[in-house]
């Protein structure tokens, strides 16, 4: 039985997903915090250029519930 990929290969994915996911959560922090509208507009394209598929509405939601 072959493995798919190899042990390195699979730390090496982890730890950048981990990476990916601290990152997002820092960039969904700093967008709650930002005041003008430029700056959250930056902010989202930021999280869209490091996770394309992620879910906006979900901080969207979290703006508005804020408020």
């Amino acid at each position: 039985m072959v493995a798919k990929e190899s042990l390195t290969r699979r730390k090496f994915l982890i730890r950048k997903k981990q990476k990916r996911r601290k990152k997002i959560k820092k960039l969904k922090e700093k967008y709650l915090k930002a005041k003008t509208k430029e700056e959250k507009e930056k902010i989202i394209e930021k999280i869209l250029k490091i996770a394309p598929h992620y879910p906006i509405e979900e901080i969207l939601k979290l703006d508005e519930s804020e408020k």
